[in-house]
């Protein structure tokens, strides 16, 4: 059935496009919502656990259970219910002209930015492996990637439930050789956790500062999972360009020393790696 319908969307690539790109849009709009509610289920489980550690004699503070389903979505001003055809992915927004419906509260322009970037970012995929089992797990991996940037853009958080998740999935796949070999992916993992470890170790003992948190380590062993441990320098090297630039603007801008997000940086350049590492590696190299 799969093989049929990627048989299929290779010798219509109109359909392709258009499949993933309405798709995406769709989980662009979607991830909108783990953004913004997984760090408050997060922080919600985190309040029951230290209750239940510190305070076990007293009853549990009734509170509904967030989840990424309920509660339903309303206006954080008004409260107002958002109905189905309001969470049209862009269309609504603009429709809407960023305003609730029901009090003209400003609707963020991130809304829809996250849906269209979710799209483009898949249809690069696409462009780039075709109508293959690669695209539909590049698809994949890039949704992922940007849930964890924007989460660790807003709260300096890389939750173990996707970075451990993304892991899994680089070892399950390459299993079958689909990236890497098993072996580079297994040793992908293993480098990418330790070598950042090591400089994180380092930095503390001559600092005595945290210079990233594990989030950080463990998404680049996802990384290396999926890629492999050839693509790791390129990861890091591109990461950290990226952020040492960034994080002098916002050294400039905020004139304080101020902690910043690393793993937003090792997403995009672990993406960037996963379509163009190999090409990038050989004009390097000079091949």
């Amino acid at each position: 059935m799969l093989s049929e319908l990627l048989e299929y969307l290779s010798q219509n690539p109109t359909a392709l496009y258009f499949a993933v790109g309405v798709l995406s849009l769709c989980v662009g709009s979607f991830l909108n919502v783990v953004i913004y509610r997984t760090p408050k289920m997060m922080e919600q489980e985190w309040h029951t656990e230290c209750q239940l550690l510190l305070h076990p004699e007293q009853a549990i503070i009734d509170e509904e259970k967030l989840s990424l389903s309920r509660p339903a979505s309303t206006c954080p001003k008004c409260k107002a219910a958002i109905k189905w055809y309001q969470n049209i992915p862009v269309i609504s927004w603009l429709a809407l002209r960023g305003k609730c419906s029901s009090c003209q509260n400003p609707i963020s322009i991130r809304y829809p930015f996250i849906e269209l970037l979710t799209a483009i970012c898949s249809l690069t995929v696409v462009a780039v492996y075709g109508a293959t089992l690669q695209m539909l797990f590049g698809v994949l991996l890039t949704w992922i990637l940007i849930t964890l940037t924007f989460i660790d853009f807003d709260t300096q958080l890389l939750p173990d439930r996707f970075t451990l998740t993304l892991a899994a999935i680089g070892l399950a796949i390459n299993s079958y050789g689909l990236f890497t070999t098993p072996t580079a992916a297994i040793w992908g993992y293993v480098i990418g956790f330790l070598c950042l470890w090591i400089i994180y170790y380092l930095f503390k003992v001559v600092t005595g500062k945290e210079g990233m948190g594990y989030g950080d380590f463990k998404l680049l062993a996802a990384l290396g999972a999926w890629m492999g441990p050839l693509l790791l320098p390129l990861i890091i090297l591109l990461s950290s360009v990226v952020g040492a630039i960034i994080g002098i603007i916002l050294l400039k801008i905020r004139k304080e020393n101020m902690p910043f997000a690393f793993g937003p940086y090792i997403a995009i350049a672990g993406w960037v790696a996963f379509l163009w590492g190999d090409q990038i590696m050989k004009i390097y190299l000079g091949q």
